[in-house]
């Protein structure tokens, strides 16, 4: 590939893959104009930039699937100019190993480095078919009885449809939720004060799921904090997400709980699931909630 040249997402040419889309600079040194469609109020998405991230690995490691990507969000992040770069820690046969880190420049014009994270890369088409496992799809009812963005059912009113809940954001339009109505106290008033959320979720302009979209789809559905009975912005501090197999076509079945709030801290644990019901991927962060 040569110099400077846009590293192309591999499924089509989607919104999502035209705003992760990051153009190396050098080797190991990518530009990208991070988009405010992905911001949530004035902050960009944690799952997007680890998209963002996630695509420059695929191209400065020999693997091109992200099997583990941990990521530690050091500061806010804003739509516009970044830069993301790389450093191979270790390659292998079957796995390699990176790091990245994106920066921005701060009204000072100084560099400040947003995101930093470790990962591994792998083949996900050469795994074992083999599967021994306790999990259980979440159960969610079918998506003509949940509600997303543009829905109102009696008084349900979601996010960006009329009087829009706090947390309602741009990247709401990118998406496709159809959110589990019994997870829907907060958006009525009254949270259940059980930390779970669960979700239909897609892409809004149809593109069916891949691994790096995962990345996204694991931190993309309204924080848990809200059915807990929080308010405000949930800023993300680690999140680490495991892809286990390629997803199928067609939507996918998000599900994220938290059982333990402790000292202004929360975590969230996802799973991802496709439509032959297999765990696609899995996701911990701890993230900071604002008390009181």
């Amino acid at each position: 590939m040569p110099e400077a040249a846009t590293v192309r997402a591999t499924i089509g040419d989607s919104e999502f893959d035209r705003d992760t889309a990051v153009v190396r600079r050098e080797p190991g040194v990518y530009d990208i104009d991070l988009s405010a469609g992905w911001t949530i109020i004035s902050a960009v998405n944690g799952g997007y930039l680890l998209a963002v991230l996630g695509r420059a690995l695929a191209d400065a490691l020999p693997h091109a699937d992200p099997f583990t990507i941990s990521a530690h969000y050091l500061t806010a992040s804003r739509p516009g100019p970044a830069v993301v770069r790389t450093d191979v820690v270790r390659t292998g046969r079957t796995l390699s190993t990176g790091q990245a880190s994106l920066f921005q420049y701060d009204d000072q014009g100084r560099e400040v480095e947003r995101i930093r994270v470790l990962a591994s890369y792998g083949d996900l088409d050469s795994l074992p078919d083999d599967v021994r496992t306790t999990a259980k799809p979440p159960a969610i009812p079918p998506m003509d009885q949940c509600f997303g963005p543009e829905d109102t059912a009696s008084d349900v009113r979601l996010p960006s449809g009329g009087a829009p809940v706090e947390g309602s954001s741009a990247i709401t339009d990118r998406l496709m939720l159809k959110l589990d109505p019994t997870t829907l106290g907060w958006a009525l008033g009254a949270p259940s004060g059980k930390g779970e959320m669960r979700s239909w979720f897609g892409l809004a302009d149809g593109r069916d799921a891949d691994p790096l979209s995962l990345l996204l789809a694991v931190d993309a559905l309204p924080p848990t904090a809200f059915e807990i009975g929080l308010k405000g912005w949930v800023p993300t501090v680690e999140l680490t997400v495991h892809v286990r197999c390629r997803p199928a076509p067609g939507p996918l079945r998000v599900s994220i709980t938290t059982r333990n709030l402790a000292g202004g801290f929360l975590e969230e644990d996802a799973e991802v699931w496709d439509t032959e019901d297999r765990l696609v991927a899995q996701s911990r962060q701890l993230a900071r909630v604002r008390l009181g």
